[in-house]
């Protein structure tokens, strides 16, 4: 089934491309025509999984550099950011919180002290996934570690199979909002929508700033929603014994524990005072993750570590950049927003909020990947409300709350996608779909109720 999809996937890209190549399209120059062609194949490739997304995602970005679409400096141009580089840093730190064992120690402490029943289970999925976030600046290595600590939990409190879903879903979906609290909280997607915000600065603090409250109001909510969807079939009583021995195995703190422990909270102490000192975060990262492999001081990361950085995502992040910088560029980005949306913005905020939230959730529903759609989305929302004079903070964060936060089925969310099985979260579409549909209705709360009045009181609008 899957490799018919990707089948059906390729020809109708290429189909799609072929077409739109021969069409005459008036108001669009050549370099835009192409872009518009190159990106289209590309996001349906990307939504039909033909290949792993760096194959396609380095297959466009070849086709633009080759047909001279725009200069390669812009091409590439996230290469020569800080964004890069902090996306690299983050993972390595990722990686070495994780192989220490310091995230560990955290999860089996927390649990210990804090968690009695079911309640409290999922109440200490999202508090340690928001402390986890300070620490691992990338969701899925934290999932999978919180993953980790509650098999134990299941283990040790005899859960029935249907509640251990429960809360495998409660793990990866916890993922989400949290990591939106923070701008490093997911190192992958968040700078790529505070690089959207150009010419606003969007360091740590601005990032925390805007969306701090908002998402950590969506978490609050996503728990509840979960807590009531998703009720235990009996009672749970947690052994403590069992996490007791646990932590007893863990041992005494080690070196490498401490020294990692030292360069994490050296990190979120320059990341919270970038304002301060100006050195962009993106460079403070990488220097955290340098400073872990040297001997001495570090010890932490080794050779193999680099492992741990996917190359495939790097290529998937500078090409769904392109879509936008190149797309705007090449007239592309104006051209879609002037015929696909309407003349003029609403000049209501909570009427413009709902408008981008609607368009947001269908394009998504459609193409699946939040990267994709950001590139397609972003790039034509901050052309439509280019007029109105307003912060591009706003259209920018309303379609990622609308994108990133939104999923029915798991492929909408690569943080729920690989959550999803029995050696994972053990759950599955049914999970997301009975969860997914009602939060659905739910983000129009979030974006027009939440964020627009919060934003309003911090004096962005």
């Amino acid at each position: 089934m899957a490799k018919n999809k990707g089948i059906i996937g390729f020809v109708l890209g290429i189909v799609v491309a072929v077409a739109l190549y021969f069409m005459n399209i008036p108001g669009l120059s050549h370099e835009g025509h192409l872009c518009l062609t190159f990106s289209l194949m590309t996001v349906i490739f990307w939504a039909f999984g033909i290949a792993q997304p760096g194959y396609t995602s380095g297959l466009y970005l070849l086709l633009l550099a080759v047909f001279k679409v725009a200069e390669p400096t812009l091409i590439f141009s996230t290469w020569t950011t800080s964004m890069m580089y902090l996306i690299i840093g983050a993972y390595l730190i990722a990686v070495a919180v994780k192989e220490s064992g310091l995230g560990e120690r955290i999860a089996y402490w927390y649990i210990g002290k804090y968690v009695t029943d079911f309640r409290s289970i999922i109440i200490s999925i999202f508090a340690l996934t928001f402390i986890l976030a300070l620490l691992i600046p990338h969701p899925w290595p934290r999932a999978f570690l919180i993953m980790s600590v509650m098999a134990v939990v299941v283990k040790s409190a005899d859960i029935p199979r249907e509640d251990a879903v429960k809360i495998g879903f409660s793990v990866f979906t916890a993922s989400i909002p949290v990591s939106m609290i923070f701008l490093t909280g997911d190192a992958s997607i968040n700078p790529l929508a505070a690089a959207s915000c150009a010419p606003e600065p969007m360091g740590w603090i601005t990032w925390f700033k805007v969306m701090g409250v908002p998402m950590a109001l969506t978490s609050i909510v996503t728990m509840i929603m979960i807590m009531f969807l998703f009720k235990p079939s009996k009672e749970v009583s947690v052994n403590k014994a069992d996490i007791a021995v646990k932590q007893a195995e863990l041992g005494a703190m080690s070196g490498k524990e401490k020294r990692t422990a030292f360069w994490v909270v050296l990190a979120i102490i320059l990341w919270m005072t970038d304002t301060v000192h100006g050195v962009d975060i993106g460079w403070v990262t990488l220097f955290i993750a340098c400073m872990m492999a040297m001997p001495k001081v570090g010890g932490i990361l080794t050779p193999g570590s680099w492992s741990g950085v996917p190359v495939q995502t790097l290529l998937f992040l500078t090409a769904a950049v392109a879509i936008g910088r190149v797309g705007g560029s090449t007239g592309m980005n104006a051209w879609i927003a002037k015929t696909l949306l309407p003349s003029s913005a609403p000049e209501n905020m909570f009427v413009l909020a709902a408008f981008i939230t609607v368009v947001s959730i269908a394009v998504h529903m459609c193409f699946g990947s939040v990267i994709a759609v950001m590139g397609i989305v972003i790039p034509a929302m901050l052309a439509f409300t280019q007029p109105m004079g307003i912060t591009t903070v706003i259209p920018v964060m309303i379609a990622y709350t609308a994108i990133n936060c939104h999923f029915i089925l798991p492929f909408h969310n690569l943080a729920i996608l690989v959550g999803m099985g029995e050696e994972n979260g053990m759950y599955s579409e049914k999970e997301c779909i009975r969860f997914g549909v009602p939060f659905t209705v739910i983000l129009f709360v979030l974006t027009c109720i939440i964020e627009i009045p919060w934003w309003k009181f911090i004096g962005l609008w």
